[in-house]
């Protein structure tokens, strides 16, 4: 790797700095990352961790192997392990952001995300987003960007995400269906090396609607769009009836499964690999990865927390830069 990868502390007082250590102890250098965080954090978790404090990100590729390599961001408190401090909301915030500078300028191939609580930057920093990938989005000065959740064996992108199962019909339209197809297909293409991606679209209705018996949405907007980008030279397959897609013989035959919901998307995935599941931006002109788990509060702190999912970022994110070269 040319150039480490940055991974934000996120919110402090949970789970994140110590899987962090975790990470490091798990991977030794074999994926060069630095934390961007207070060290004092992570000493106050663990004393006898080898720290190395560093300046330059590019210092990571080599000191990754005997220690932690972290370039400071000093938080204002402490930080106790499940007792979030709303006076450390707007360094949480400010740790993203230094992220993604370094990650435009170049100096960081990629960024994996610690988690971070969207209620107590909201309350402690006025933070106006829904979560980090709105928020990336507009540092990345990119109108729209989504989530994929990768896991070996499967990757899943929900068209509508953080709303009620009452609303998605609505927010499922054809031109959100079709951004979302045109993103992914190109970031397959970009940042993962398939030169010819190919994308199953799930239906919004049971049985992909039954023929209209179920809805028409499938009939009257979804074919429709999907003929129309199959005749511009992408690879779609679709409207799958979305019990049928996710089969061992069946993950066979595409590269994502695109899904008009949440839980459509996530179910399967979480099914196949619960720990080890990985959350990845694409339509960001930057590599962004994280965990697919939030900030643990009742656990952070006691050890029980386990690092696949993050080990599993790191990972991914490094196979991206790869592809990317």
């Amino acid at each position: 790797m040319s150039a480490p990868i940055a991974l934000t502390c996120g919110e402090p007082a949970g789970v994140g700095p110590e899987l962090a250590i975790k990470a490091w102890q798990a991977l030794k250098g074999r994926i060069p990352f630095f934390y961007l965080g207070d060290p004092r954090h992570l000493k106050a978790l663990d004393p006898d961790i080898p720290l190395a404090e560093i300046v330059d990100p590019a210092e990571a590729l080599t000191l990754a192997r005997t220690a932690l390599p972290v370039l400071q961001h000093d938080f204002p408190h402490p930080a106790t392990p499940g007792k979030a401090d709303l006076r450390n909301a707007q360094s949480v915030i400010d740790v993203i952001s230094r992220a993604v500078e370094m990650a435009r300028t170049g100096r960081v191939g990629a960024i994996c995300t610690g988690p971070i609580n969207k209620q107590v930057l909201q309350e402690g920093a006025g933070f106006a987003f829904p979560g980090h990938t709105e928020f990336l989005a507009m540092l990345g000065d990119v109108p729209h960007a989504i989530m994929m959740l990768s896991a070996p064996g499967l990757r899943v992108v929900p068209v509508t995400i953080h709303i009620p199962l009452a609303e998605v019909a609505i927010a499922f339209t054809s031109d959100l269906l079709e951004t979302t197809i045109r993103i992914t297909a190109r970031a397959l293409q970009d940042q993962f090396g398939i030169a010819k991606p190919r994308l199953a679209i799930a239906g919004l209705n049971p049985h992909a609607g039954e023929g209209g018996k179920m809805g028409r949405t499938e009939i009257d907007m979804m074919a429709p769009l999907l003929k129309h980008l199959n005749a511009e030279g992408l690879h779609l397959t679709g409207p799958h009836s979305a019990d049928t897609m996710f089969h061992a013989e069946a993950r066979q035959s595409y590269d994502a499964a695109i899904c008009a919901y949440h839980d459509q998307a996530l179910i399967p995935l979480k099914t196949l690999d619960f720990h080890g599941g990985t959350n990845i931006t694409l339509g960001l002109p930057f590599i962004r990865t994280s965990p697919d788990h939030g900030t643990a509060f009742d656990i952070a702190g006691k050890g029980l927390a386990r690092p696949d999912s993050l080990i599993a970022a790191l990972e991914t994110a490094a196979e991206m830069i790869e592809a990317t070269k």
